[in-house]
């Protein structure tokens, strides 16, 4: 196995997985993560073609930026854009999250996305729905036991939530669209609702959580949810919800996105290295 990585930018899951590699017996270069502490003490390049010339392997921020043109680096005041990083990375092997097509295009590049790699995204789904369970506790007046909430979306964290919601008391609700999910959400003891009968529905939840990234609560069906509702949500961009009008009709809602590396960072350093040790495998 490898045991030279280079570490490029990154949020506080990067920072913990530089240690984690670290006290792996790793030798670990970095660079634009000078602000973070705890790596005060580790290699770093000097330059970002330098960093990328001491490894075969490149880890970058994950997911890679945020408005798809700069490299998120929170740890630093370096700002590199995308074409600046993928011009540096010509026979390297990339390690990042949320790759765009200029990476994918580049058959000088050997690319992993882990955002797109199995092993990784249901173990990140146990972190996302437990912030989400967290947010939801926090936010709304009165015990999940005993509320009726609806899961949208019955993907990797909407089947790992309906499980932790249930385990908590709660009267859970399952969206979902195809014949397949709507029969093993009923086999697993929820409520099962067609995507189609939703609008009938939507007047006795007491918290709904969003996993669609398409706007599917838009002003017709925010128009039939209770008025102390509870909204959080988990899509990526551009969400699931009409955030506007939620707003001018004084409805609680709650954009929750990478909250893995929020409310779980050090598990979500372990999941991103797990996943790198299985991409090292000879």
């Amino acid at each position: 196995m490898e045991k030279k990585i280079s570490i490029i930018g990154g949020d506080l899951r990067i920072v913990n997985l530089a240690k984690m590699l670290a006290e792996d017996g790793f030798e670990v270069i970095t660079y634009a993560l000078e602000k973070a502490e705890e790596l005060s003490n580790f290699a770093k390049g000097e330059t970002l073609e330098e960093t990328i010339l001491k490894s075969e392997y490149i880890v970058t921020s994950i997911p890679l930026s945020k408005d798809g043109k700069i490299v998120n680096t929170p740890y630093s005041d370096v700002k590199l854009t995308i074409p600046e990083l993928r011009n540096h990375l010509q026979g390297k092997k990339l390690i990042s999250g949320k790759l765009d097509e200029s990476f994918r295009n580049d058959s000088t590049i050997e690319c992993y996305d882990i955002l797109e790699m199995e092993e990784y995204a249901v173990l990140n789904a146990i972190a996302t729905a437990e912030g989400a369970i967290q947010i939801a506790m926090e936010e709304y007046p009165k015990t999940l036991s005993g509320s009726n909430i609806l899961v949208m979306g019955f993907g990797r964290i909407g089947k790992i939530l309906a499980k932790m919601l249930q385990g908590i008391g709660a009267n859970v609700y399952c969206e979902a669209r195809k014949e397949p999910d709507l029969a093993y959400i009923k086999a697993y003891g929820y409520k099962p609702i067609h995507l189609k009968s939703l609008d009938e529905h939507l007047p006795k939840f007491d918290i709904i959580i969003n996993n669609i990234p398409v706007l599917v609560l838009d002003e017709n069906r925010l128009n039939q949810v209770k008025k102390d509702v509870l909204i959080l949500d988990l899509a990526s961009n551009p969400g699931g919800v009409d955030f506007e009008y939620a707003k001018q009709n004084n409805l609680k809602t709650i954009w929750a996105l990478a909250l893995p590396g929020k409310v779980a960072p050090v598990s979500a350093a372990q999941y991103i290295r797990d996943t790198i040790y299985n991409i090292l495998k000879p």
